[in-house]
């Protein structure tokens, strides 16, 4: 699998698809990967026609190993003002439409929102402040990782899965980072349409963060789905993808 240097680090990464004129960004979530998407980016670039970069961000499946003790609690922006810049600038990407999945989300939309050249953001299962209902899950995922069954399955993707949960963990748990919050600072400033993406059973947010989108963001739809997780491209792959297929064709 090829590489690429953004932000000082060696990030692993890969083309689906070979649609024109048009790219799709895929950012996943806090323990994602390329792997974890499955087959999803493919059938989005199939649906679009659309050519699609999918990617291992910095401390993530086979891209460079973290090594810093513990994240920043801007570790969001730091990937979205700094890494996803340099990124683009490496593979020549201009103007892309940028589909993230929770920590991805908020990622592109701070991007967005931070003045940089976006055709158009598809949010799924977005953070923009946070919630108790998600810092209680992590206290739980982190149970769970201890008990050896995440750590065997995150296993199978990430390069160090224990490098990999607790750089997404510790920070999250951060007293400090209880009141980050992108609402005022940045989704205003998002220009371009943006589509919010959330299930009703959503164990990491409440629909209040898609209202929040709604309200703040000038040109934005809602998709909330009934009998849906965190992982809406897994949970109602069908409705997502008709979803996206939709708001990208309006919005070419």
């Amino acid at each position: 699998m090829p590489s690429v240097q953004a932000a000082g680090r060696s990030l692993n990464y890969e083309w689906v698809g070979s649609g024109r004129p048009d790219t799709l960004v895929f950012l996943h979530e806090g323990l994602g990967s390329i792997r974890q998407w499955r087959d999803f980016p493919e059938k989005v670039s199939q649906a679009t026609d659309c050519r699609g970069l999918v990617y291992d961000r910095y401390g993530y499946g086979q891209s460079d190993v973290l090594q810093e003790s513990q994240r920043t609690v801007r570790f969001m922006h730091d990937e979205a003002l700094r890494a996803l810049p340099e990124l683009f600038a490496a593979l020549k990407i201009e103007k892309p439409i940028l589909i993230g999945h929770s920590d991805g989300a908020s990622i592109a939309l701070i991007h967005a929102g931070g003045g940089f050249a976006v055709k158009a953001v598809v949010a799924m299962a977005p953070h923009v402040f946070i919630e108790p209902l998600c810092l209680k899950s992590i206290d739980k995922a982190a149970e769970n990782f201890e008990k050896g069954e995440l750590a065997k399955g995150l296993g199978k993707y990430h390069r160090d899965a224990r490098k990999t949960f607790y750089g997404w963990a510790d920070v999250w748990l951060d007293p400090n980072f209880t009141s980050w919050d992108i609402r005022e600072d940045y989704l205003p400033k998002i220009e371009c349409p943006a589509l919010a993406i959330q299930g009703e059973d959503d164990e990491y947010g409440t629909m209040a963060q898609l209202e929040d989108m709604k309200r703040r963001v000038k040109r934005c739809e809602l998709l909330k789905l009934p009998d849906c997780g965190h992982s809406p491209f897994k949970d109602q792959p069908e409705k997502v993808l008709s979803a996206i297929q939709s708001f990208i064709a309006k919005n070419r």
